[in-house]
């Protein structure tokens, strides 16, 4: 039976655009997800956090209780575009409002095996792979047995460059040698990361800089390959996945772990990244939806009353209240375009409204945080909330697949690559003034 979307929670903050264009399998999907998240989610997150600090790198009970559980319900591998034989069916559009939802807990996402990075991953590897490397890393992904890395950025160069990229990668033979540093990448503490799928420079005196890089797969415990230690973000170390430092030295991977073949690493980082900012993105609304409510909540606390007044009773407050709801409805609509574009023109189509979400949905979140915690005082810089956390995350996707300068000179770029036909435009406009003051006796004025 399709589930209705009249005053259903779920549901409430979708606009009417977009709900015309679900299914009734997605709204089925979505009504699921959301369940799945208020009440086997959220109210597991003290337990969590307590299993994490008692054993830090190891995934916790709870964790591979809910994965299981959810396995079980139809709610694994969601984000997969429907183009692929392994997909559940959603579009990006429908696949975007269940990853609003998810991103309401920090973790939700991995329970469904719908979470950063094994969401790129595994559709990198589904878009890119031979069966036989289906077979021995896509599998055990989708099924959740198995985590993985994507491996990218370094400590010696300007990655947000690509190009720039240096870890050596020496095709010998039937071996790729590989010698260099890389940044981020889950941890390899945790024993369930299985592989990374690394990119590096395989041939470096390339005269199209745009051959030089390779992308292959490296097992975790690959001799030679070592994790100097963990990266904390902001303080955070993110266990029990976090981020590493690693050295890659001397290390030897067989040349049939190359994905689609030498030289092809941009053509597999662009296929990869364009959904993974979508979900992000989505997911960031979500989190930042739930620290909006968090501030109502604390702007009605009769406990809390400044000078007699509760904190919603300020006009200061109320405004900053609206101008939060604003924001976050603005947010959504520009990323659930983006992924309506994807899903009707293509990725390649919809790279402008991919770049705009990475852009503004992280800096409009952080912002919006910063608001919320404002509103608790010194409070809302504690554990306490969720707040800092959540201010935390938003930040670090400001940088995750890339920074904002990056993005941002891209777009300015391609926006000047329209200005001629706008001056050819002008030039008309110029031409006909010119026309109409000379029939109606009006001085012709150059500015």
């Amino acid at each position: 039976m399709t589930v209705s979307m009249e005053d259903n929670p779920a549901f409430n903050r979708i606009p009417s655009w977009v709900k015309a264009k679900l299914r009734p399998q997605a709204i089925d999907i979505i009504q699921k997800v959301y369940d799945w998240i208020e009440t086997e989610c959220i109210p597991a997150e003290a337990v969590y956090k307590a299993q994490v600090a008692k054993d830090h790198w190891k995934t916790p009970a709870v964790m591979h209780e809910l994965r299981k559980k959810a396995k079980s319900a139809g709610l694994f591998n969601l984000f997969l575009p429907d183009h692929f034989e392994e997909s559940p069916g959603l579009t990006n559009l429908e696949y975007s409002c269940c990853a609003e939802i998810m991103g309401r807990c920090y973790w939700a996402a991995q329970t469904m095996n719908c979470h950063a990075p094994e969401t790129g991953n595994i559709e990198l590897l589904a878009k890119y792979c031979t069966p036989e490397q289906k077979e021995k890393w896509l599998k055990p992904l989708m099924e959740g047995s198995m985590a993985s890395a994507y491996s990218m950025t370094e400590p010696d160069v300007a990655s947000s460059d690509a190009t720039q990229i240096g870890i050596s990668m020496k095709i010998e033979g039937d071996t790729v040698v590989i010698n260099g540093r890389k940044l981020y990448g889950n941890a390899q503490w945790n024993d369930e990361m299985g592989i990374y799928i690394l990119m590096g420079c395989s041939d470096p005196t390339n005269p199209n800089r745009w051959r030089r890089h390779t992308t292959l797969i490296v097992p975790s415990k690959t001799p030679g390959l070592k994790m100097k230690r963990n990266l904390t973000i902001m303080g955070y170390d993110h266990a029990p996945e976090g981020h590493g430092e690693y050295v890659y030295e001397n290390v030897r991977v067989p040349v049939e772990n190359i994905i689609l073949g030498p030289g092809r690493a941009f053509e597999i980082a662009q296929g990869r990244l364009g959904p993974g900012r979508i979900h992000h993105c989505m997911r960031l609304i979500g989190q930042t939806e739930r620290a909006y409510e968090l501030a109502l909540i604390r702007a009605i606390d009769p406990r809390k009353k400044p000078r007699g007044k509760l904190i919603g009773e300020f006009d200061s407050n109320i405004e900053r209240l609206a101008q939060m709801r604003l924001e976050l409805d603005a947010m959504r609509l520009v990323v659930l375009n983006a992924a309506d574009v994807m899903d009707t023109q293509g990725n390649k189509a919809g790279k402008y409204a991919i770049a705009q979400s990475k852009i503004l949905i992280p800096n409009m979140a952080v912002r919006i945080i910063d608001e919320c915690m404002q509103m608790y005082g010194g409070q809302g810089l504690t554990q306490h909330t969720v707040l800092p956390e959540m201010w935390t995350y938003a930040r670090f996707v400001r940088v995750a697949d890339g920074p904002d300068a990056a993005h941002r000179h891209q777009v300015g770029r391609d926006q000047l690559k329209t200005a001629p036909a706008f001056k050819a435009r002008f030039d008309g406009y110029e031409t006909r003034r010119k026309e109409l003051c000379e029939k109606w006796g009006i001085e012709f004025e150059t500015f």
